[in-house]
């Protein structure tokens, strides 16, 4: 990969390589997870660890035989044992059950590909049951020209497998102990081999540079579109939106062009996107539109409300229902009440907005000192004319009317107004500075 990161931690859709082989290894409902590492090993322990899983430090790469003789020798002989690969992340549960049910003593997954340079060749007898797998490198001419290839995946007794990785050797050009060379072993003995033949190469696909998960990007954005379309979201161009983590819909979701999801994003039923909005582990309720060219971080959102366009919702906001945020208006860490406006060219930071309350624009919340913050709060029904700017700490009271070009930094009765601003003056016969 040309990079410090170790493979299985590069994302695709937002989430590792190795997530996505977990997420769906653990639909298999195991006993247990092993997983088999090496170098940069400890990253992928600190970002992927959980109680399911146990990790097993491979110290030399001797093999994909020896990674799994490792992680055996924590398993007991009666187990049943599937063996996946972190850099194959699009292998489905649907491909995984139907391997595990053709059999319980050694199984294989095949696949028939158009080009199977680089794969393991799948040998078979004139009877069509499974002899041998042989490693591309390994090939001779005839054989390099058989289609249907190894996948790597196996399923079988954890006894057995021990068993026969205890007399594989390391004669070949790698000087490694290969796992496919149970398979001739197997069929040597009298073992009966069952496979399962998948004709999705997309499935079986391992990802070994950045050229190959970029496109296998494309593949997997293609098929969450397709998962949403068809989950009844409307999208306006599938081929314009991304999803990176997990975007949860409910009915009538509309969604335009040149949107970015990120972590968790929530969708209630009747919300519209507009194009280029970026969404990033939030909560949306049902009926709310977002307008073009917002950004919504870790923000709340309540049903029948009206955002952007060109708004930023910062972490920490959190909106009631029927509120309006409107143009260039940033919001941080403050709490929004129902019916709420704040339509214009505002900042809004750690404060609480009343209900109905009306923000001018270009109203500024004045929220740190340089050293700490400070919150502001205006209480119910209060009308904030445009270009005031509220030193924080500040509470405006319920009703409280302020006049436009206010600059105030205590606190605000009740249902009064309140105008601060400077007389203007009149300089006569003054000269602008000019440019020498």
């Amino acid at each position: 990969m040309k990079s410090s990161l170790p493979k299985v931690l590069h994302r695709l859709a937002g989430k590792p390589l190795l997530e996505h082989v977990l997420n769906t290894a653990r639909q298999l409902q195991p006993e247990c997870i092993h997983i088999v590492y090496g170098h940069g090993g400890d990253a992928v322990k600190s970002q992927l660890d959980a109680e399911d899983i146990q990790w097993v430090y491979q110290q030399e790469q001797l093999g994909t035989g020896h990674a799994v003789q490792l992680a055996l020798d924590n398993i007991s002989d009666n187990q049943r044992v599937c063996i996946q690969y972190g850099d194959v992340p699009l292998l489905t549960v649907g491909t995984l059950s139907s391997l595990l049910q053709k059999g319980d003593s050694l199984g294989v997954l095949t696949a028939n590909v158009a080009d199977p340079t680089g794969y393991g060749r799948m040998i078979r007898d004139s009877a069509g049951r499974l002899r041998a797998i042989v490693e591309d490198r390994d090939a001779d001419s005839e054989q390099q020209q058989i289609r249907e290839i190894n996948t790597g995946i196996m399923v079988g007794n954890a006894g057995l497998i021990k068993k026969l990785l205890g007399q594989v050797g390391s004669n070949n050009d790698q000087g490694e102990a290969y796992l496919t060379d149970i398979i001739a072993m197997a069929a040597e003995s009298g073992v009966l081999i069952y496979d399962f033949t998948t004709n999705s190469e997309i499935e079986i696909t391992g990802i070994n540079d950045k050229v190959q998960l970029a496109a296998m990007e494309r593949i997997r954005q293609q098929q969450i579109a397709e998962e949403l379309m068809r989950s009844g979201v409307t999208l306006y161009d599938p081929a314009r939106l991304d999803v990176r983590g997990d975007l949860i819909c409910g009915r009538d979701v509309e969604i335009d062009i040149n949107c970015l999801v990120e972590g968790r994003v929530e969708l209630a039923d009747g919300v519209i996107i507009g194009p280029n909005v970026c969404l990033k582990d939030c909560v949306i309720g049902a009926n709310t539109t977002i307008k073009a060219n917002c950004v919504i971080e870790e923000g709340v959102i309540g049903a029948h409300s009206i955002i952007g366009p060109f708004a930023r919702l910062r972490p920490g906001a959190r909106l009631d229902e029927s509120v309006h945020i409107g143009n260039f208006v940033e919001i941080k860490n403050s709490e929004i009440a129902e019916g709420a406006k704040v339509n214009h060219l505002s900042y809004i930071g750690d404060s609480y907005i009343g209900k109905r309350v009306n923000i001018g624009a270009g109203t500024i919340t004045c929220n740190y000192d340089g050293a700490a913050k400070h919150k502001t709060i205006i209480q119910d029904d209060a009308f904030i004319g445009s270009g005031t700017e509220l030193v924080a700490p500040i509470q405006v009271g319920k009703g409280a009317t302020i006049g436009a070009g206010s600059t105030l930094s205590s606190d605000i009765d009740d249902g009064v107004l309140v105008v601060e601003r400077s007389k203007a003056r009149t300089i006569k016969d003054w000269q602008r500075p000019k440019k020498k």
